[in-house]
């Protein structure tokens, strides 16, 4: 199905929520976690703000933007994220 429904919509902010919780700085990295961390929190905000205003397919595009920075932060190792391969796209080794 090509629609986000309110049920996909809730799915990616609590796993984005989840990780944003998750994500800390790596030792070392804390100036480059800091940009990062604040990106993804604006745009999950930007995502909390499209819902309310009705626009599904914002929200959830913000939600994607939010979770590709956690992403590449942790993927790069500038954020630690436990080797959590589940909310994150990293090796579980």
């Amino acid at each position: 199905m090509n629609q986000v429904t309110d049920e996909k919509l809730a799915k990616y902010f609590d796993v984005t929520g989840r990780a944003l919780k998750k994500a800390k700085p790596a030792k070392g990295h804390e100036e480059q976690a800091a940009i990062i961390l604040d990106m993804a929190q604006r745009y999950f905000e930007d995502a909390s703000h499209f819902e309310k205003k009705g626009d599904k397919v914002l929200a959830f595009a913000a939600l994607n933007y939010a979770h590709g920075w956690l992403d590449a932060g942790a993927r790069l190792g500038i954020l630690d994220v436990g080797k959590d391969n589940v909310l994150f796209t990293v090796d579980a080794d």
